[in-house]
């Protein structure tokens, strides 16, 4: 275990990935309207969940997947570290939630949903999380030579307090977790190594064939793992060193994926080389290089991919008797609320969006893919602020010089976005004009791109739509051809956005979409 001269040194490495940690601990805890009557806070804990063997498997064996959103009895990390020296030292952080129930009792000791006391407050009975982590310091040639493993369960426990006037109590109880973590590593070259890590719940269920929600007593939550070390240094997976790339291709992660943590370099440091750093984050959610949490976020609100203005907003018109179930159900809920109702003014303009570059695309600083985090979110995603750009000229620029394009206002002037149409304009791609209802081939570049838009290449999709980016740049809303859920996700508005020069036309000619109540309702919905 860490010692606390070893945390305070390697604190800095660790600790800037800790609000994007945190971010991953609490998604899905409880989610808006933050009220146990609400259906979505029936069904919760859906990432990085670890059960007993016996109950994931009592249907046959579960296929690995690199996302966590699948449930499963174990992780396995694997990515590339460098050590140049001898005494090198890996370290790792094992954090997960473990299930409480808080059951309520009334003053004869009976279990009750729920209780009003004298001073007017409502408890309810309601089921809690208590995080957990575990830290690990290892020498890297011990893990050379069979690696180590370590508990990383939970005891069991229980506890009550009185409610006032002796109106009853409330029991939290939770069962005690079993869990171990492996790691150990494969020499690949000189200073070269495969890192290995592995988290699995070897615990018994209590009950093989209870339903999910019961058998989340006896599971790991939210799993993940923060690893950094002394004397090392960890390669991308998503934008691998060039000499490295098939090294990279090789590791096999299960039900999570690494990303380097830290602020991204500048744009002249080692463009095009690829990229490392001191510290990385596995998680069941699928995350780009270098996560963060925007600065504009007042604090979580247990929904890390969503905008906190919108969330904050729908929290505000909540009704009294709503506000009053949310705080009953659970301290977090509270704090959320109590947050909400004293924001100032000033910061609450702030959550109304932030420009952090007017860089033209195409420029030597346009290195990011116009992905932009406005909001508190572990995974910043691409939100086109308008519909539709007009013809380019060529595939992944904006509009030629004295195009009609150029002629519009700027996208923040009144009618910037007049005129635009994502279901009828196209952009030309080697010549051809693409559109919605375009067949393409997906081609994601391999510098600066996410894990996301990696797992895609070379899947067929459709155009959806033609989009316009606030910093001028096109890009492309497509729907995966093979994903189940495509016609769904056309329905509601949610896209794969990208590039035009990541496609790869399938037609020689473009292929007009044909005017309907789909395409009406992409023109009207805004756009994630």
């Amino acid at each position: 275990m860490l010692t606390d001269d070893a945390v305070a040194g390697h604190a800095p490495d660790f600790e800037q990935l800790g609000a994007v940690a945190d971010a991953v601990l609490y998604e899905g805890y409880l989610l808006y309207p933050y009220r146990r009557s609400s259906p979505k806070n029936r069904v919760r804990w859906q990432f990085g969940v670890l059960l007993p063997r016996d109950w994931v498997e009592r249907f046959g064996p579960v296929a690995p997947g690199v996302s966590g959103s699948a449930d499963s009895w174990y992780q396995r990390t694997e990515c590339l570290v460098r050590a140049p020296e001898d005494d090198a030292v890996v370290r790792l952080r094992v954090r997960y939630l473990q299930m409480q129930h808080k059951q309520v009792e009334d003053a004869d000791g009976s279990p009750v949903e729920s209780l009003r006391t004298d001073d007017g407050v409502t408890h309810l009975s309601f089921d809690e999380a208590i995080p957990r982590e575990t830290e690990l310091a290892v020498p890297l040639a011990e893990l050379l030579d069979g690696g180590r493993t370590v508990d990383v369960g939970a005891p069991a426990g229980d506890g009550d307090e009185p409610l006032p006037g002796d109106a009853g109590r409330t029991v939290r109880r939770h069962r005690e977790l079993r869990a171990a973590t492996t790691v150990a590593a494969e020499p690949l070259g000189p200073g070269l190594y495969r890192l290995r890590v592995r988290t699995e719940n070897t615990g018994v269920p209590a009950d093989p064939g209870a339903c999910r929600n019961e058998a989340l007593r006896d599971a790991l939550i939210a799993t993940h793992t923060v690893i950094g070390g002394e004397g090392v240094e960890f390669a991308s997976l998503i934008d691998p060193p060039t000499a490295l790339a098939e090294r990279a291709r090789d590791c096999r992660n299960a039900f999570t994926f690494p990303v380097l943590g830290g602020a991204p370099p500048e744009p002249a440091e080692g463009a095009g080389q690829g990229e490392t750093g001191p510290a990385m984050l596995s998680a069941p959610i699928i995350l780009p290089d270098h996560p963060r949490v925007a600065p504009e976020s007042p604090g979580d609100l247990h929904d890390a991919a969503e905008i906190d203005e919108i969330l904050t907003l729908r929290t505000m018109l909540l009704t009294d008797e709503e506000k009053a179930e949310a705080r009953a159900t659970d301290p977090r809920a509270a704090r959320i609320l109590d947050r909400v109702d004293s924001m100032p003014r000033e910061v609450f303009e702030r959550l109304h969006g932030a420009i952090r570059s007017l860089t033209p695309a195409g420029s030597p600083g346009s290195r990011a893919s116009g992905r932009s985090a406005t909001a508190r979110a572990a995974a910043p995603a691409s939100r086109p602020a308008a519909a539709g750009p007009g013809p380019s000229t060529a595939p992944g620029s904006g509009p030629a010089p004295g195009s009609p394009a150029t002629q519009r206002p700027a996208w923040w002037q009144e009618g910037g976005d007049e005129g635009l149409s994502p279901t009828t304009d196209t952009v030309l791609v080697a010549g051809v004009p693409v559109g919605a209802g375009s067949p393409v081939l997906l081609r994601p570049r391999t510098r600066g791109a996410d894990a996301q838009d990696m797992f895609l290449a070379g899947r067929s999709a459709t155009v959806a739509g033609v989009f316009h980016d606030v910093d001028g740049s096109v890009r492309l809303a497509v729907t995966v051809d093979d994903d189940p859920a495509a016609e769904l996700h056309g329905w509601y508005g949610r896209f794969h956005y990208f590039r035009p020069d990541e496609v790869e036309p399938l037609a020689t000619t473009g292929t007009p979409a044909t005017p309907g109540r789909a395409h009406d309702r992409l023109r009207r919905r805004p756009q994630r």
